[in-house]
């Protein structure tokens, strides 16, 4: 049997496989609400066959939001649509997670598609993004943030509760805190990006209390027998690899001890001058190392859709789960591509019943 068809238990959820859809977004709201494009996605998508179907970053508050087309959960009427589509996720077989986010400095931008670029000052779709520091990211990304006020940061952290009780009334039942791309929170532990003088800024402690602590405020209200995740840039590559990865390792550990269930293992984005070593599973020795270290279970994504390096990942331990994106855009059923690659017995049975029936049959013709 191929390790990445087998199933996957966590807290009292159990996946049917390996096999993870990232939140990848969509950009295609108005005022943070679902919309046909919505349903249909995600419901394709979740008969797939894959074992978890976690929906896009969805903002907890209007600036929050990457673009003004993002998804949001900050209001019942958007809680509405959301529900509607973890209900379809979980119909088709799989698991339906949620991705709760702010987009801090990174936010008011356009859509990827037309310009991925800050809206200009003054353009009426815009909004003033925060951050722990008064520091732009740069490039296409050159709008200078303001600096979060303590009083900003509790309602930051009070807009994540709220969103996180009603991920968990809609019916979602993996709930994962963004942590990481250069979102507020990332910006937080990011020595690039904070520079703050107070408790939320300074040594390593400093830099991980926002984390920490919005962390502790969610599992107060996320129940305690589903999962509760996180994606988190453990490294920016970025020239102090090393410290970077020992100092993510350390703040993994007391995700742990916090309640944290799964780390998703990503990269910071923190700046735009990188060196990012892209190739297949190129993020995989990090994620084991953070296995290992840290002791808790991890996903990972980049580069690990091929067959032969998705089922490698998980047979030789590096990863629990992979988180495979892109390659669901281009076939919403590449989980009977994977089973066919692997040689499953039966790889149509992870497609729905009209599906699979057909495929079979003419299969063994």
């Amino acid at each position: 049997m191929a390790a990445l068809f087998t199933p996957f238990k966590l807290k009292d959820v159990t996946l049917r496989n390996r096999i993870a859809v990232p939140p990848m977004c969509q950009y295609s709201a108005e005022d943070g609400l679902t919309n046909d494009w919505h349903q249909v996605h995600y419901a394709g998508i979740a008969r797939g066959g894959a074992g978890l179907v976690i929906v896009e970053a969805t903002a907890v508050s209007p600036e929050g939001r990457i673009s003004p087309a993002c998804l949001g959960l900050w209001n019942d009427q958007q809680a509405e649509g959301l529900a509607r589509i973890a209900a379809r996720i979980k119909a088709a077989g799989a698991v339906p997670g949620i991705q709760i986010a702010h987009a801090g400095r990174k936010a008011s931008a356009n859509r990827p598609w037309e310009g991925d670029d800050h809206i200009a000052e003054g353009d009426a779709r815009g909004w003033q993004p925060l951050a722990p520091s008064a520091i732009a990211f740069g490039e296409n990304l050159p709008r200078v943030p303001t600096a979060m006020t303590l009083d900003d940061i509790a309602r930051v952290q009070a807009d994540f509760v709220a969103a996180a009780r009603r991920a968990r009334d809609a019916g979602f039942e993996w709930l994962e805190l963004h942590f990481a791309h250069g979102y507020l929170a990332q910006t937080f532990f990011s020595a690039h990006a904070n520079q703050r003088d107070d408790r939320y800024g300074g040594d390593v402690d400093g830099r991980s209390r926002f984390l920490l602590e919005t962390l502790d405020a969610v599992r107060a209200v996320w129940p305690e027998n589903l999962p509760l995740t996180a994606r988190f840039g453990v490294i920016e590559y970025d020239g102090r690899d090393e410290e970077t990865l020992n100092e993510s390792i350390e703040l993994t550990k007391s995700f742990r001890q916090h309640g944290l269930d799964l780390l998703n293992v990503s990269i910071g984005f923190s700046i735009p001058q990188t060196q990012i070593p892209w190739g297949p599973g190129f993020l995989a020795p990090i994620a084991q190392r953070v296995r290992r270290e840290a002791g808790i279970p991890v996903a990972s994504a980049w580069g690990i859709e091929a067959p032969q390096v998705a089922e490698r990942v998980v047979a030789d331990g590096q990863m629990d789960l992979v988180m495979i994106g892109r390659a669901h855009l281009a076939n919403p059923h590449y989980p009977y591509l994977l089973a066919q690659a692997l040689q499953v017995e039966h790889p149509s049975r992870v497609l729905p019943a009209p599906y699979a029936h057909w495929l079979e049959r003419y299969r063994l013709q």
